[in-house]
């Protein structure tokens, strides 16, 4: 696996959003913080950097802006990786930044339960992408995509948005990758966002919306670069 640098080009900044976020410090634990706004990248930017991450709400599919309290995060020092897991990735191959949009594409699949990936969100993280914030882990079995798992990098921050597999322990293996590189960082953070079982089993945890923000804020202004677009 490449090691990871801080001598990367620096992902290229866009316009600023044109809204302004409301403070998330006392926002409802459970509910939308915001409601509207656009998904342009300096939207997007501004919403992670305040903690906050987009997800459609209500039939109408309308796009809220979230901050849940509390706040799953996966410690990078305590990934559980079992013995199958272990087994598993000797079969896989992981690449980075190589398939970008075919993985947004496998976790867009319409066909998994509470799917809420549509046109707008591949074309806005699509964009992301393009200017250096958003990245791709890549699991291969040969030739063949079989698992992946894609998010926000911002310093030593990495949102997970969403992760697929088409084959057994095929997304596990995308979170060993990603986390054996956020590692490195004394102060990376790597957001999921909300705690489920399956997070739970690989050693994701919940802590308070407080210390999250606490965190977050020395994350993004790390001056840590990923070497992403190298091979692995």
């Amino acid at each position: 696996m490449t090691a990871l640098s801080y001598d990367d080009a620096v992902p290229t900044e866009p316009p600023p959003s044109r809204w302004t976020f409301p403070p998330v410090d006392d926002a409802e634990p459970e509910g939308p913080v915001a409601v509207g706004g656009d998904l342009e990248p300096g939207s997007l930017l501004c919403a992670y950097r305040s903690g906050l991450f987009p997800m459609p709400v209500g039939r109408r599919n309308q796009l809220g802006w979230w901050s849940p309290d509390p706040r799953a995060i996966i410690p990078v020092d305590r990934l559980y990786r079992s013995r199958s897991l272990v087994r598993s990735m000797r079969r896989f191959h992981c690449t980075t930044n190589q398939a970008f949009d075919e993985v947004v594409q496998g976790c867009a699949d319409p066909s998994r339960p509470y799917g809420w990936i549509n046109d707008d969100i591949r074309e806005a993280y699509h964009r992301l992408h393009e200017l250096g914030w958003a990245h791709s882990v890549e699991v291969w079995s040969g030739e063949e995509l079989v698992g992946g798992v894609y998010g926000v990098g911002i310093g030593s921050f990495f949102a997970g948005e969403s992760m697929f597999h088409g084959a057994t322990d095929a997304s596990k293996a995308a979170l060993v990758h990603l986390v054996d590189r956020l590692r490195q960082f004394p102060s990376a953070l790597f957001d999921v966002q909300w705690l489920t079982p399956h997070l739970e089993s690989l050693g994701a945890i919940e802590i308070p919306r407080s210390e999250y923000l606490q965190r977050l804020a020395v994350a993004t202004s790390a001056k840590a670069g990923h070497s992403w677009e190298s091979p692995d």
